[in-house]
């Protein structure tokens, strides 16, 4: 328990680095003023410049950007924000500028609640560690009582030299408890096995979808050219102008154009608008990248791939507008894959019974994409971390046994409060902190794997508590010295401590067959 609580403070304080130390404020004469976080009052004008933190939650008042908001919704594409949009303290400023209206501060901002979300899951106990402890405020007097009772019976009733063998007796019964007292200290273990116990009953899989169910990272996955223009020529284009650009889905296009050997061009005149695109010179000729505004804003008819814009659009896909000289040119399709281990994954929870769920904070157009596509029970899009957290509560106190698996920070309240939390090791240190299970690749058919040995551990847990109990039960009666009456046999506490070193073997002997189960 002071483990998982030392876990606890690591993950918050990991949550906790997630919000600058402190923020520029605009004062009532206009002069500004950088002060420490917690000298921020709602009400109060911040300036957030380019590159910087949200410091608390508010509304944008003037100026435009596009925040990064992946720690609370999970998703890798940033979200563009003007006057009147809300931003939340610790997501990351893109390359614009604007001044905000502080509104929630201290304990009262989202990242704050997701730190008690956290700290106060992980604090609550499980009911089989309250059951543990209940049993063991019985078992434990109950061994010293026989010990003195075998003393006392000894000392009273049994043959000369009555100390001396009440003695023996007593010290022999101890020495057994102390064996089980060694195989209680293996109750972290057995802890364990009751985690792994779980997630063989569990019913219900709630996941996450970037990262998790997908890759995490934007791909150019189609390309569609307009008339009179090839593949190459729009892929080229737009990676020659993102490659100066600074926003994330540039990495992307760029990476498109090396995955085809392109050879990109230098671009003049290049500009960045903020919310829109980008636009440049290239080889001598004018050409626009961004989204549908844009190109409309300079006067680019759009109408010829309207159909394959909508399609891309409902195929959960982020379509970026390609224009060379005042002439459109074609569409981008911009979207993160779904991992390729991830369809065997869901189809062999499914054939084991088990429900899947997604609930991601992805746009529910797009979540329901990504679910139609890999046939999901139920799907959830637009969540926060709060939500995240509720469901799996709700589910919960349905009576479901629910594993949750995602890797971000927006993921780790549902992590701690779900029957088994699973981390992709791939993911934040925030989710890995809250986890009890950590899939080292991030493959979800690690899942399946642990519940095929799940049940092997269980029954190699039953037969090692078979054998616990039968050394024990035949132990203790005789080191009490019950057969002493009528055969004369007396226990010492030697061959006590030998017969309890030859239960520890062979529970460890037994334990050991587990390194030959093929999973």
């Amino acid at each position: 328990e002071l483990r998982a609580r030392s876990r606890t403070g690591a993950a918050v304080r990991a949550l906790l680095s997630l919000a600058p130390d402190t923020a520029l404020r605009i004062e009532d004469d206009g002069s500004e003023r950088e002060v420490p976080l917690a000298l921020v009052r709602p009400g109060d004008r911040l300036r957030i410049r380019p590159g910087e933190k949200v410091p608390v939650d508010g509304t944008v008042l003037t100026g435009e950007s596009a925040i990064d908001e992946a720690m609370i919704t999970g998703e890798p594409i940033p979200v563009a924000k003007a006057a009147g949009d809300a931003v939340t303290g610790g997501t990351l400023n893109g390359t614009g500028a604007f001044v905000m209206t502080a509104e929630k501060v201290g304990a009262d901002t989202l990242l704050a609640r997701i730190v008690q979300m956290v700290a106060a899951a992980q604090r609550s106990r499980a009911p089989i560690q309250q059951l543990a402890d209940q049993v063991a405020s019985w078992f434990v007097p109950a061994v010293i009582a026989a010990s003195v009772l075998a003393f006392a019976a000894w000392a009273w009733l049994g043959p000369e030299p009555r100390l001396a063998h009440a003695l023996v007796a007593a010290v022999a019964v101890l020495i057994i408890m102390v064996a089980m007292g060694r195989a209680a200290s293996v109750g972290v273990l057995f802890r364990n096995a009751e985690a792994i116990e779980t997630l063989r009953r569990v019913d219900t899989m709630v996941v996450d979808k970037t990262g998790t169910l997908t890759e995490g990272r934007p791909r150019v996955v189609e390309v569609a050219p307009a008339a009179g223009f090839r593949e190459a020529d729009v892929v080229r284009a737009a990676a020659s102008l993102e490659r100066a650009s600074a926003h994330p889905l540039a990495r992307a296009i760029a990476d498109a154009a090396q995955e085809r050997e392109l050879v990109l061009r230098e671009v003049g005149d290049f500009e960045s608008r903020t919310g829109l695109g980008v636009v440049g010179t290239l080889e001598g000729n004018r050409v626009a990248v961004g989204n549908r505004k844009l190109l409309e804003g300079l006067g680019v008819a759009t109408d010829a791939l309207a159909e394959v814009s909508e399609r891309m659009r409902a195929a959960a896909q982020t379509v970026v507008f390609v224009a060379i000289d005042g002439v459109f040119a074609g569409l981008l399709g911009i979207a993160d894959p779904i991992k390729p281990t991830t369809p065997d994954a869901v189809a062999g929870l499914q054939r084991a019974g088990i429900r899947v769920v997604m609930i991601t904070g992805d746009a529910q157009v797009t979540a329901e994409a990504v679910g139609r596509e890999l046939g999901l029970d139920e799907v959830t899009g637009d969540a926060l971390p709060e939500h995240k957290a509720e469901a799996v509560r709700r589910l919960s106190e349905a009576g479901c046994i629910v594993a949750m698996a995602g890797d971000g920070v927006n993921d780790a309240p549902a992590l701690a409060l779900a029957h088994v939390g699973i981390a992709m090791g791939t993911g934040s240190d925030v989710a890995l902190e809250s986890a009890g299970v950590t899939l080292v690749r991030g493959d979800l058919r690690g899942i399946l794997r642990a519940r095929r040995l799940s049940a092997a551990t269980m029954a190699n847990i039953r037969q090692n508590l078979f054998f616990a109990f039968v050394y024990n039960a035949l132990g203790v009666p005789v080191a009490a010295g019950v057969l002493y009456p009528v055969f004369g046999v007396l226990l010492s506490p030697m061959i006590a401590a030998a017969a309890m070193s030859l239960s520890s073997v062979s529970v460890i002997a037994n334990a050991l067959r587990l390194r030959r189960f093929a999973i």
